[in-house]
């Protein structure tokens, strides 16, 4: 799949931008905060309804402005599909999949296969649980609609769990355990589901990522993904029992794919706690390059690689193999200078220079 254009109009710190991509190579660059990144935001936002960073609509929306307009035209299996989405300061986002509104923004995922790949996913192997589970969730939402509606039950039900447990502290009569009951019988069944998929995705990331892995240390070391449930070996039936009259004293669930963790070890070592920063952020290349072989082998096609300055985080040997793995696919590169890519040989197709909010085509 190619994303072939993007619009923007009062989107972060641009008024009004067109732009028309290559189908290999696409680099932005200039230095930084001008808009650089702003660019592979709202490429991400348009496949995914969310930006990377975690931002809030109303923050995605030039200042002074109440709306921004984003609109992508995207080519899959020969079919154009243009992707436009309206974000409202006070309101919620409007979808449109070729000018016909949706309902439901699980509709859109599938039709783009996006990995963004930024520095901060350089320190996702030392950083905590949750943006482990990010990762694992993020990728899964995108390839498997079952997981992604499996996943907003299961999110809507730890809420209304956790909502019921602060109530329960000033039920004196004890009325509301019935109630509880309830929500942990859905909570098991969707949590199940979740915990099967996210099984299921680790055992297929490990036989991509041990190949990877393997040429990126020059066969030194080898590495394994192991998924930690916050379960342990017990049922998530059997550890919610086990832990309730502490869930109602600590007013929050305190088990379940909500807190679960991935752990990366090579031979008896965890990297996580006790690996160093050269072997962390290798384990960490290795799983972003993971992710595009997976999502080349589920989705039967491609994905759009958006690469955010990643490459002056890296040193040599690493940004060779990076730039080696990703010379058949879309990608979207920004950095503050091409040196790194003329000096690789590494073919540029288009070249964007990024200037305050203002991108000019130098090809």
């Amino acid at each position: 799949m190619k994303i072939k254009s993007l619009k923007l109009k009062n989107y972060r710190n641009y008024d009004f931008l067109n732009l028309d991509f290559d189908d290999a190579a696409n680099i932005f660059y200039g230095d930084n905060a001008q808009g650089k990144t702003n660019i592979l935001e709202a490429v991400y936002l348009s496949g995914t309804t969310k930006s990377h960073r975690g931002a809030k609509d109303r923050e995605l929306i030039r200042f002074g402005k109440d709306e921004s307009h984003i609109e992508a035209v995207v080519e899959k299996n020969g079919i154009d599909y243009q992707l436009d989405m309206h974000l409202k300061k006070n309101g919620a986002k409007g979808i449109a999949i070729n000018k016909m509104p949706i309902r439901k923004a699980s509709e859109l995922f599938g039709i783009v296969n996006l990995v963004f790949f930024s520095p901060e996913d350089l320190n996702i192997i030392k950083n905590g649980p949750s943006e482990r589970r990010r990762f694992i969730d993020m990728e899964l939402s995108q390839l498997d609609k079952v997981y992604l509606s499996n996943l907003s039950n299961y999110n809507r039900i730890v809420n209304q769990r956790n909502h019921l447990l602060k109530e329960m502290r000033a039920d004196n009569e004890g009325n509301l355990r019935d109630t509880l009951e309830i929500w942990d019988m859905q909570l098991i069944r969707y949590g199940n589901q979740l915990l099967e998929r996210r099984m299921e995705f680790i055992r297929e990331i490990n036989h991509i990522i041990f190949s990877i892995h393997g040429k990126l240390t020059g066969g030194r070391e080898e590495i394994q993904v192991i998924y930690e449930p916050s379960n342990g070996s017990l049922t998530l039936e059997q550890a919610l029992s086990k832990n309730r009259e502490r869930d109602i004293r600590i007013k929050s669930t305190s088990v379940g794919p909500h807190r679960d963790d991935i752990c990366f070890m090579t031979g008896e070592l965890d990297i996580r706690r006790f690996g160093s920063q050269g072997q962390q952020r290798t384990a960490a290349l290795s799983l972003k390059l993971s992710e595009i072989e997976l999502v080349k082998q589920a989705a039967k096609d491609t994905p759009v690689l958006l690469l955010d300055d990643v490459l002056s985080e890296l040193d040599k040997h690493r940004q060779n193999y990076l730039l080696d793995s990703i010379n058949d696919i879309q990608t979207l590169i920004t950095c503050t200078g091409v040196e790194d890519f003329v000096n690789h040989r590494f073919s540029i197709n288009k070249v964007f220079h990024v200037h305050n909010g203002q991108v000019t085509n130098e090809n």
